[in-house]
């Protein structure tokens, strides 16, 4: 006899609390014996593959879309001699735009979880699928509807470098790679002409505030230390212990060298 089978997930949820505003996000080896990883949101779960295509498809025979045209390229280029005429129309834009939504939704996870090699590589991964199309989309249309998600992936991807370098507790590091992220930011919209959206840029606005943040409480190195020390020595006239300060920052400033 034909027996229905249960496709209620309230069980899983049950035990699972949705909480607004924030990303809760798990990982475990799944049946297949890949590794899974799960997002909770308002209305269930979303489970994808921690390595590859998300989602565990292969398109056309192919790892991802993005493979596929990339082979695509590959055979019109053998066979023109060139890319000239290579283009990707709506379909094939559209197609890659929501396989990078699938590497989005992973990378925010792994981001949760605290694994920001895994956060760059996905990023990485979104951001050569962008340049692809800004290349070859049939019009800059199409190009920009998935190059305007750039400042955002630029974000994660510095915020997945900066806090990894917290965790070391390499913060002037951190520091430095933040600055690089903000550079990158700028040089993205100018160089796509969107000079008037840098201003308003909230990506821009975030890690400039996080920048300022890490400086304002990262603890102080042993050379601003002794510098805090010689400045303290000099404004009361104790000269004898600047002269021991300065040797001392000699001293470190040489063996750091």
């Amino acid at each position: 006899m034909f027996k229905a089978m249960n496709f209620d997930i309230s069980e899983l949820l049950s035990g699972w609390d949705y909480k607004p505003g924030q990303v809760v996000a798990r990982r475990f080896p799944g049946k297949d014996g890949k590794e899974k990883v799960q997002l909770r949101v308002d209305l269930g779960v979303l489970q994808m593959n921690s390595e590859g295509r998300p989602d565990g498809r292969r398109p056309m025979a192919h790892d991802s879309w993005h493979d596929f045209q990339l082979e695509r390229l590959r055979k019109h280029t053998e066979s023109a001699g060139d890319d000239e005429g290579f283009v990707l129309d709506s379909e094939a834009c559209s197609k890659l735009q929501q396989e990078c939504i699938q590497y989005h939704h992973r990378y925010i996870c792994f981001f949760q979880l605290e694994d920001f090699a895994a956060v760059e590589r996905d990023c990485e991964r979104n951001l050569h699928v962008f340049e692809f199309v800004a290349e070859y989309a049939e019009t800059d249309d199409l190009a920009w509807s998935l190059l305007q998600f750039v400042p955002q992936l630029l974000m994660m991807r510095t915020r997945a470098r900066g806090t990894a370098l917290i965790r070391r507790k390499k913060f002037e590091k951190a520091c430095g790679a933040i600055e690089e992220g903000l550079e990158e930011l700028e040089t993205f919209y100018r160089e796509n002409g969107r000079d008037d959206l840098m201003g308003n840029s909230g990506e821009i606005s975030s890690l400039k505030a996080w920048l300022e943040e890490i400086r304002e409480r990262r603890p102080l190195t042993e050379i601003e230390k002794l510098q805090r020390a010689l400045d303290e020595a000099i404004r009361v006239e104790d000269y004898e212990r600047a002269a021991e300060v300065r040797d001392q920052m000699r001293k470190l400033q040489a063996s750091e060298s």
